[in-house]
């Protein structure tokens, strides 16, 4: 009896697939439950068919160093478009005719590990609006919502995350006199600054993360209108980046004298 029922088990196992958290990476999958530990179920349409099991976090950096070293000496993961996220309801009464990128939330994405955010700052509506467009102009159906609000997650998160520190790299086509400088100071977010003065230059190391995170400069911006740096105190990206091809992938790093570190995926969407 007990080896037909041995038997019965492993034809439905083999006809269902695994389930009861037995499934693992990239096993097919029809809920959370069903994947092991760190797992989770997710359907993704351009890279596999059906539900699969994926990672559902990174892993934390600071448990395998810990907070001792340069900034510039750990990774981040980082999202491309981080705003352009698929189902985010029109902010402009029309529908919105444009590319998105992400399927997550700015705040799912920072809890699950993200830590640069790359987002298009435009001029719209007398207002600094996050658009996926071209040209430098936005308009309604490439607009996908007002910087202030994707601003406000980011300030909610640092403040329940008071270790954590947070990097923007803006595609920056906003002309309005401190039209970004007033989205900062609206959200709180200048609480956080991390200021120019303090940046190394000359390839320099960045301060210790621990000694960021004590002085609370845990937002670090960059943009990529060089004048800003002196107008606004944004940091002219430029400045403290280089970007070089990898694998016919953009990369971004932190400029380090000594190695190649640091490095953020410009071109990597938001994938666990």
């Amino acid at each position: 009896m007990d080896l037909l029922k041995s038997m019965f088990v492993l034809m439905l196992v083999a006809f269902l697939g695994c389930f009861n958290g037995e499934c693992k990476l990239l096993d097919e999958c029809s809920s959370d439950s069903d994947c092991e530990a760190g797992l989770y179920c997710f359907s993704c349409s351009q890279g596999f068919s059906g539900s699969r099991c994926v990672r559902s976090a990174i892993t934390d950096q600071f448990k395998l160093l810990n907070n001792s070293l340069p900034f510039n000496k750990y990774a981040y993961l980082t999202t491309h478009n981080s705003f352009a996220i698929d189902g985010e309801p029109s902010h402009t009464g029309v529908p919105r005719v444009t590319i998105t990128n992400q399927e997550d939330t700015v705040t799912q994405q920072l809890n699950n590990g993200v830590r640069a955010l790359m987002l298009d700052t435009y001029d719209l509506k007398d207002d600094v609006w996050l658009c996926h467009s071209s040209g430098g102009k936005c308009y309604d159906i490439t607009a996908f919502e007002p910087a202030i609000d994707t601003m406000k997650e980011i300030e909610a998160f640092l403040s329940t995350n008071p270790s954590e520190i947070v990097t923007l790299i803006l595609e920056d086509y906003v002309q309005a006199p401190n039209g970004l400088t007033k989205v900062f100071n609206e959200s709180g977010l200048l609480e956080y600054w991390f200021p120019v003065s303090n940046m190394p230059q000359n390839g320099e190391d960045w301060p210790l993360v621990r000694d960021m995170v004590s002085n609370n400069h845990r937002l670090i911006v960059f943009t990529s209108i060089k004048s800003k740096q002196d107008t606004e105190g944004i940091a002219y990206q430029w400045n403290y980046m280089v970007e070089n091809q990898c694998k016919q992938k953009k990369i971004l790093l932190f400029f380090d004298a000594c190695s190649l570190v640091s490095v953020v995926p410009y071109s990597a969407h938001f994938v666990m």
